[in-house]
């Protein structure tokens, strides 16, 4: 049985440390973490269509609801599951891609004006590399966001969490094949979502 990139559960976060530091593993790190500045640089330009070709076209698009739960039931009921009831964003690239046509009518009453948006990206970890790092074609990644908007005049909004990624190897470069979004934080601030994380 083959396994999709939505199926395979994300690399175990110590992982890592079995990765070789080698010159090649540093050379793929800054690879990725300039693939990550250009991604928030799209977005933060308001380059919403060519942000979207960093996007494959299979790709997962998942921010799941999170709930405060006992001690000890984290991992079980913290966050809500993909495909089984409410989530922030639980998205394909068409859906993406509609969002996108929406906010640049010029009549999307949540973006006109536009925001004003900056992404900060950090903590950027490969966790996992398929094959192998001499021929990598697809990576499991993690990273820390911090967006900050600013709406109209006074509206300014903080949106602070984590992305388990998984990035593939294209002949345009790498694409985002999944990208899971944990914001850090159960009750939304914001009066809406209308950024891209």
């Amino acid at each position: 049985m083959t396994m999709t990139v939505q199926d395979r559960q994300p690399a175990d976060p110590a992982s890592n440390a079995a990765i070789e530091r080698s010159a090649a593993y540093y050379r793929l790190k800054a690879d990725v973490e300039d693939f990550y500045y250009r991604e928030a640089d799209l977005i933060d330009d308001r380059r919403f269509r060519d942000w979207l070709d960093l996007l494959a076209e299979d790709i997962t698009y998942f921010m799941p609801i999170r709930r405060n739960v006992k001690f000890g039931q984290q991992a079980a009921r913290e966050n809500t599951r993909r495909g089984e009831g409410m989530s922030w964003f639980d998205e394909d690239k068409w859906t993406l891609s509609k969002r996108v046509e929406q906010i640049l009518t010029g009549v999307h009453y949540a973006e006109e004006p536009l925001s004003r948006i900056t992404h900060m990206v950090s903590n950027v970890q490969i966790r996992a590399v398929r094959p192998d790092l001499d021929a990598p074609r697809e990576l499991d990644v993690t990273s820390r966001f911090l967006v900050y908007q600013n709406r109209v005049e006074y509206e300014t909004y903080t949106f602070v969490g984590r992305r388990n990624d998984t990035l593939r190897l294209t002949e345009a470069g790498w694409k985002i094949a999944k990208r899971e979004i944990l914001l850090e934080q159960n009750i939304l601030m914001a009066k809406n979502l209308t950024t891209f994380f």
